[in-house]
């Protein structure tokens, strides 16, 4: 059974919270899709009353944190949460169960806790600074650890719609796939479900949770281009918000790689 504490109790309470509301609308959205009137509008409505209920419900954790949507909100404020309420929105406004609802706390420009959620999938996934990496389980929690793939061709790799991206990644391996949820990607490296993630130009906020849980399940993240591979601090680590995360024995042939 994971220790967890009462600020990630209280983080994780938060997001399955934010994650009601949500489940209710994506049902309503999936009967959208066939309708005239279109679900755009619908869904930005959605992420609004998620954003809200998220930065509501993580304010009252801890007094003085801001709840911040950006990284440049997040150097301003020092110690806050970072959120991203929906993070694959274009799969959530198409009755695509593909998204995550996604929040970490910073102290001092590092990462202590992070929470990522995928409500339709009912797959929680949570982590703390020194402490490992979990999945939600009904009786015990799941210790996470990365793969251990270490043949680079037959590597299953994630990775967005970046030009860059998609085409380093091929350069690597063929199995190739694109969630379009940057968060949920991360988490699945963590969980040894996916072997390399690739993200050029990413948010910000989804990164900094997931790269928590990659941390802590084993794995590395890596900023694009640079050499300081286990930085804890954030604006090091996530430089530029191209990222790479995986194992001890692929890093270096998808450093290679992603540096073309």
């Amino acid at each position: 059974m994971a220790y967890t504490s009462p600020t990630l109790n209280l983080m994780i309470g938060a997001v399955k919270k934010t994650a009601s509301a949500l489940g209710r609308d994506f049902n309503e959205l999936e009967h959208l899709q066939n309708s005239v009137h279109g679900n755009n509008s619908f869904a930005l409505r959605s992420y609004e009353k998620a954003h809200k209920i998220l930065q509501e419900e993580l304010s009252k954790i801890k007094s003085g944190y801001s709840v911040v949507r950006t990284q440049q909100d997040c150097v301003l404020r020092g110690n806050c949460f970072t959120i991203c309420p929906i993070d694959g929105f274009d799969n959530f406004a198409h009755g695509n169960a593909t998204f995550a609802i996604s929040a970490a706390l910073i102290e001092n420009n590092i990462a202590i806790a992070s929470v990522i959620y995928s409500p339709i999938n009912d797959e929680l996934f949570f982590a703390e600074k020194g402490s490992g990496a979990f999945k939600e389980g009904f009786r015990n929690h799941e210790r996470l650890r990365v793969a251990a793939c270490k043949n680079a061709e037959r590597a299953l790799i994630a990775t967005n719609t970046d030009a860059k991206a998609v085409q380093s990644a091929l350069s690597v391996s063929t199995n190739l796939r694109i969630s379009g949820s940057t968060s949920l990607d991360l988490a699945y490296v963590a969980a040894g479900k996916i072997d390399v993630a690739i993200a050029v130009e990413s948010d910000f906020c989804a990164l900094s949770a997931g790269t928590l849980l990659v941390k802590e399940a084993g794995g590395y993240v890596f900023a694009i281009g640079e050499t300081d591979t286990r930085s804890e601090n954030l604006q090091s680590a996530l430089y530029g918000c191209s990222i790479f995360a995986t194992n001890e024995a692929l890093k270096q042939k998808i450093a290679d790689a992603t540096a073309k």
